[in-house]
């Protein structure tokens, strides 16, 4: 299993609930996209084409949707709060290679992820994707 880097200065949970939930999911896109680069990188001596074709796909709205279902069971009633409010949120974005449900499901995903994150979670996030990436 792949342990997510700490943050340094992690920020109070009152604090991030301030932050707008789109922010959250920009920053959880990057923690999820860097987690399953690493993951999948040590798996494997791939061609770089292949590993991106194969990143892309694990880190896409479809899959993350996924992803989120099987994990929901798992989540706390703050982690269930966090996700459903950045799902909700309003987007101007529109997907192009998933439905509209499974860009918000996502983007509640990613939320969920970039929330963890910047409150020092990150053997939560461990966790949770050790649902999906469990070695």
């Amino acid at each position: 299993m792949i342990n997510i880097p700490k943050l340094t200065n992690p920020i109070g949970v009152d604090k991030a609930k301030l932050i707008s939930p789109l922010t959250l999911a920009y920053v959880g896109d990057s923690v999820y996209s860097l987690f399953v680069r690493v993951h999948e990188s040590l798996k494997g001596d791939y061609k770089s084409g292949e590993l991106t074709k194969l990143v892309n796909k694990t880190v896409s709205a479809k899959a993350q949707s996924e992803f989120v279902k099987k994990i929901e069971p798992l989540l706390t009633e703050e982690e269930f709060g966090v996700y459903k409010r950045a799902k909700n949120a309003k987007t101007h974005n529109y997907p192009t290679h998933a439905t509209i449900s499974e860009y918000h499901e996502a983007t509640g995903f990613e939320a969920l992820i970039g929330y963890l994150y910047l409150t020092g979670q990150s053997e939560r996030i461990d966790t949770l994707l050790g649902e999906n990436y469990a070695d």
